[in-house]
């Protein structure tokens, strides 16, 4: 992709240590003060490193197709994997649209000037600043006189309408650089009439053609509904959802994994190598690692792969052999054993932090609570236990009474149960 760097910023000499506090003040002292004025980026590139600045003036390799003249063709109607009644009728507007390939074009496609909303969903992945400028590259090149607006504080920004209009100057100092902080991230949903009706003024007002969506599983379905709702309303602003999520589990035929995993899977990776290593130099400690992956281990098996840990619990396998929470511990303790006796008392185990909803037993013993929390009170005599099945009640009996009382408490937004997979049995 071309560079697009300011002259004023190509040039500028470092700053000296010294003097970097000062100048990151007088930039957020500029930014907040900005007003009507050209909107200021939360980072200098005159503060970089000499390895960010090599990562901003690093070229990212395109797809032969977006190297030259590329148009879209219409594919065979879309679908679903699963469910494809059900999701038809939740989504009558777009169930069904004709999937898009892009195809090389002898000559160049006219293309209008468009104007672009982006925001970001849900936690940071590598790779999210690049989608963004991504799309700002492909403004500025293919549509040109094109405008595109950056939402602030991820869905809260689009349902607010605070958003920053983004620059060459503005994105300049995010390129191939970590983080969401171009325009920040947050976890708000467009759930509510009312919210659906603010993001509805918002991209009236900017006169939005499209809005993109950066973020994982809830954040494209989420994405959906507000497509599906736009629409129905017959608006002009088209919405995209792309892919964002480390834990691997956002995929289909044409997008292999999502962004973020890759690079997710490498520092986790070269963690756990770490800790191998001083397992290995003390000669006396079990590490148990907690990854990634709330309902998939693809983390966990990735870096398994990477890094040979004695012990790497799968949750698809679990619940694939329908195994029990004895199971589970007694494999565990079964290979320590094991490696005690050939004088190895140190190891790793990779655990992923989903595990305990791939239990058969403790999903039956979460829906049954789930039910009791809904309609009854949990008294502190304990009567409410008698609503449990006795097998859900001896597993309920057996647990700590940290890991009891976690699971008596509120859920979090997705509906899960948070708790502590490592102090989920109680040590001798």
């Amino acid at each position: 992709r071309p560079r697009h760097i300011p002259p004023n910023l190509a040039t500028t000499p470092p700053t000296p240590p010294h003097r970097r506090i000062a100048s990151h003040r007088m930039a957020a002292a500029a930014v907040a003060s900005n007003g009507g004025a050209a909107p200021v980026p939360g980072r200098l590139a005159s503060v970089y490193s000499e390895v960010q600045t090599s990562r901003i003036a690093h070229a990212l390799p395109l797809p032969s197709v977006l190297r030259s003249h590329f148009t879209l063709a219409d594919g065979p109607a879309s679908t679903a994997a699963g469910s494809p009644d059900e999701i038809a009728k939740l989504f009558p507007c777009l169930y069904g649209q004709p999937s898009a390939a892009v195809v090389p074009s002898a000559e160049p496609v006219e293309t209008k000037p468009l104007k672009i909303g982006v925001v970001l969903s849900g936690g940071q992945a590598p790779g999210g600043h690049n989608v963004i400028c991504g799309i700002f590259d492909y403004l500025q090149e293919r549509a040109k006189g094109s405008t595109m607006y950056g939402f602030k504080g991820g869905p809260a920004g689009v349902m607010k309408g605070k958003y920053v209009e983004l620059t060459t100057d503005f994105v300049y100092p995010y390129r191939n650089q970590g983080g969401f902080d171009m325009i920040c991230s947050g976890r708000d949903k467009i759930e509510t009439p009312e919210q659906f009706q603010q993001a509805e003024d918002t991209v009236n007002r900017l006169d939005l053609d499209g809005l993109v969506v950066i973020g994982g599983d809830d954040s494209n379905t989420n994405a959906c509904l507000l497509g599906e709702y736009f629409r129905g309303r017959n608006l002009k602003t088209r919405v995209i959802g792309c892919p964002k999520t480390i834990d691997g589990d956002l995929k289909c035929k044409e997008v292999p994994t999502s962004f973020g995993f890759d690079t997710a899977c490498k520092i986790y990776s070269e963690m756990i190598g770490n800790v191998m290593t001083d397992a290995r130099s003390t000669g006396k400690y079990y590490h148990f690692v907690r990854l990634m992956g709330r309902a998939a281990s693809h983390i966990t098996l990735e870096c398994a792969l990477q890094t040979h840990p004695n012990v790497a619990l799968i949750g698809e396998e679990v619940a694939e052999k329908k195994e029990t929470l004895k199971n589970v511990t007694d494999y565990i303790t079964d290979v320590v054993c094991k490696r005690a006796e050939l004088g190895y008392n140190y190891g790793v185990v990779l655990i992923p932090e989903g595990l305990i909803d791939f239990i058969p037993e403790i999903q039956k013993l979460i829906a049954e609570l789930n039910e009791i929390l809904a309609h009854d009170v949990v008294d502190e005599a304990g009567a409410w236990k008698s609503k449990l099945e006795p097998a859900s009640r001896e597993l309920f009996d057996f647990l700590p009474k940290t890991i009891q009382e976690q699971l008596l408490l509120e859920r979090d937004p997705h509906g899960n149960v948070q708790v502590k997979t490592g102090k989920f049995v109680e040590p001798p």
